[in-house]
């Protein structure tokens, strides 16, 4: 899919996105520009005990070439892509039958961003209000007011990589963790422009370089925006961020759902975090009336809070001016949006070339009026026999699911309840939601695509404090139906499968059984077992963060996953670069035991008599919906900072199973072969 330009924190347990950059489709920003392709085509078909990722795909892998736009490409890419295609023509349609409603909001909002004449026109003006206000700050006070006042609601599940925000904070209104039906809103770290705490403070030579390339960029957009001295003042932001950063919970801690249950009332804040009036903070964003707040990252707000009361104003409102330019930058005159291509795309991520207006600017659409556009497309494009096949395989694949807990030798009957109570329990949202979201009340202009984002924004945000006081409501979507993703939300128990996932090469209607289980299925059941992987697990039944396990379960469950993290610390994808096991864990759960559930409702499904052929259509359709290639530079930055394995090492799975074994008559001395003994058995 295309990344939008709000770039978001939380791929945090709470939202278990299944594709890393949504299904590894999103480009990851990488750590070094590089023109290599990472997985080169292959010469000759590897025999699948030695590469089940190169014997499945080694047809695509020799005619496909990774998009210019792009820092990676899948066969889940192209299929992002074929559906964007599909509803910016439906949106051009739509355009011209003079619609009403939210269909209007949607066309005035595209055809205001594709209108690259009327945007050079405008310059920044609709950029100056928002940079007056920044200019107008006098004294640490104001300076308090306007960092909450910028404050939204960043936690965005399309693009869920990222633990951060350019605002210095990021709120995101949820249940509680402790109380499932109450949301409360939570304070994430945010204040970077760079991925990741490791950006500023890793000594290599990679970082470096784009440390310098980061400040460089900073000093061009403020160049670019009309404020004097650029290098001087990008000098101070820098600085500024870097001392943010040292204060960032690292990634690991951030996937420690424990280490994020932390209820601060007010004064809390005032003793634990001095330094700034976090009445007035909360008071301009909004949440003046609040009383209670859980904070996701307690080290980063204590040291934000002093940087404000000790960092000079100057070096503040050069941050704040800095980051409304940035964060605007896709909306404004050429100059802006070839800078920041220069650095997060071409730099960061190693991407030769800008991808098409017209898929930025659907990318912008998706952020400002997700529903909206999703309607549209659910409408025309999304079968109502889809969506019955679709629910058939949740049922089924759940099932297996009761079968597999209920065989559990090494579960106690306490814990098998709760495990079959999460699952009886459980929401599938198939396509799309019960209740589709109203904009009415946003003003959407055709001439005016910056303003229109800004709007938009700040609609979002009121929409999310209006849940505060609220009853949560367990069906709530958290993505709309015409993106290539599917997600687990253990606070909701539920799952989202999106309308556009439920194409080929995920699901076809006129494939057989076997493919579909192997590919769409696995996804299901990946989704499902989030809710009893290493983080999923650490929720009821009710969403709530309860340790339901004996002591003696969740050592035999962390023992199979400790195995887990072994397997994949061993996988080399560069000479100096191996996975991290311990980040990828809970996905690397999932796609096991999501695939083992898969092929069980598979051979349920056909009665028992899988033959052989059906078996191996099975794991090929595993296999060839996770073809990919990626640039050696969005590669390694994925190593460095998803929560995903990259797509090879994901197929290789498959060498826990022991089907997967006779199905491909897989020996020993092949190189994915394991023992029966070293083949890991978690569900």
């Amino acid at each position: 899919m295309q990344a939008t330009n709000r770039i978001t924190p939380l791929k945090l347990a709470l939202t278990l996105a299944f594709c890393g950059a949504t299904l590894g489709l999103a480009p990851a920003i990488a750590q070094q520009a590089a023109p290599t392709q990472a997985t080169p085509a292959p010469s000759a078909v590897p025999l699948p005990g030695d590469d089940f990722f190169g014997y499945v795909n080694a047809n695509w892998l020799a005619k496909t070439e990774i998009p210019a736009d792009k820092g990676s490409w899948g066969a889940g890419s192209a299929l992002g892509d074929e559906t964007n295609g599909r509803i910016v023509k439906l949106i051009e349609e739509t355009a011209a039958k003079n619609p009403t409603g939210d269909a209007r909001r949607v066309t005035d909002f595209y055809r205001a961003f594709m209108n690259e004449a009327a945007i050079e026109a405008a310059g920044t003006a609709s950029l100056v209000p928002e940079l007056k206000k920044i200019d107008a700050i006098k004294d640490k006070a104001g300076l308090v007011q306007a960092l909450g006042a910028s404050v939204r609601a960043d936690v965005d599940p399309l693009n869920a990589t990222n633990f951060y925000t350019e605002n210095l904070f990021g709120i995101w209104i949820a249940q509680g963790l402790t109380d499932p039906h109450n949301y409360v809103p939570y304070v994430l770290q945010g204040g970077l422009g760079m991925p990741d705490r490791a950006f500023y403070l890793e000594d290599s030579q990679r970082m470096g370089q784009l440390r310098t390339a980061y400040q460089a960029h900073i000093a061009a957009m403020l160049k670019l925006a009309g404020y004097s001295e650029p290098e001087t003042r990008a000098a101070r932001v820098y600085e500024l961020e870097k001392k943010i950063a040292q204060s960032h919970a690292t990634r690991e801690d951030s996937a420690d759902i424990q280490k994020a249950n932390n209820l601060w009332t007010l004064r809390d804040f005032s003793a634990k975090a001095p330094g700034m009036d976090w009445k007035a903070f909360f008071r301009a964003a909004g949440l003046g009336k609040q009383g209670k707040f859980m904070v996701y990252h307690p080290t980063a707000i204590t040291g934000a809070a002093t940087l404000v009361n000790e960092m000079p104003l100057q070096a503040w409102k050069d941050f704040m001016a800095f980051h409304t330019v940035n964060h605007f930058g896709s909306a404004l005159p050429k100059a802006f949006v070839d800078q920041r291509f220069e650095f997060y795309g071409r730099t960061l991520n190693g991407t030769p070339q800008l991808s098409p207006r017209w898929k930025r600017g659907l990318g912008a659409v998706n952020s400002a009026l997700p529903d909206a556009a999703g309607k549209m497309y659910v409408e025309r494009y999304f079968p109502a026999e889809a969506k019955a096949r679709l629910q058939t395989m949740v049922t089924n694949i759940v099932a297996a699911f009761h079968k597999r807990v209920d065989k559990l030798d090494w579960m106690a009957p306490s814990t098998k309840k709760e495990a079959q109570e999460k699952l009886r329990t459980l929401y599938v949202g198939v396509g799309y939601p019960d209740k589709w979201t109203s904009y009415e009340g946003l003003e959407i202009k055709p001439d005016d695509a910056m303003g229109n984002l800004l709007r938009a924004e700040k609609f979002h945000y009121r929409q999310e404090l209006s849940k505060l006081g609220k009853k949560v409501d367990a069906t709530e979507w958290c993505m709309p139906p015409h993106i290539v993703n599917a997600v687990n939300m253990p606070m909701q128990n539920a799952l989202n499968f999106p309308a556009a996932i439920l194409q080929p090469p995920f699901f076809d209607m006129n494939a057989s059984d076997a493919h579909n289980y192997g590919a769409i299925g696995s996804v299901i059941g990946h989704e499902i077992s989030h809710s009893f992987d290493d983080m999923g697990a650490q929720f009821d039944s009710q969403g709530r963060l309860r340790d339901w396990w004996t002591k003696e379960d969740g050592e035999h469950f962390k023992k199979g996953a400790a195995a887990l993290v072994a397997q994949y610390d061993a996988y080399q994808a560069f000479p100096d670069l191996k996975l991290n096991g311990t980040l990828t864990l809970s996905e690397n759960l999932a796609d096991l035991a999501g695939l083992a559930a898969a092929l069980d409702a598979f051979n349920a499904a056909s009665g028992g008599k899988a033959t052989p052929e059906q078996e191996r259509a099975f794991f090929a359709g595993f296999a060839s919906s996770w073809a990919n290639k990626a640039r050696d530079a969005a590669l390694r930055n994925q190593i460095a900072t998803d929560g995903h394995s990259p797509a090879k090492w994901r197929t290789y799975t498959v060498r826990n199973l022991d089907d997967w074994y006779k199905a491909y008559d897989v020996k020993p001395g092949q190189k994915l072969y394991l023992a029966p003994e070293q083949r890991v058995r978690v569900w």
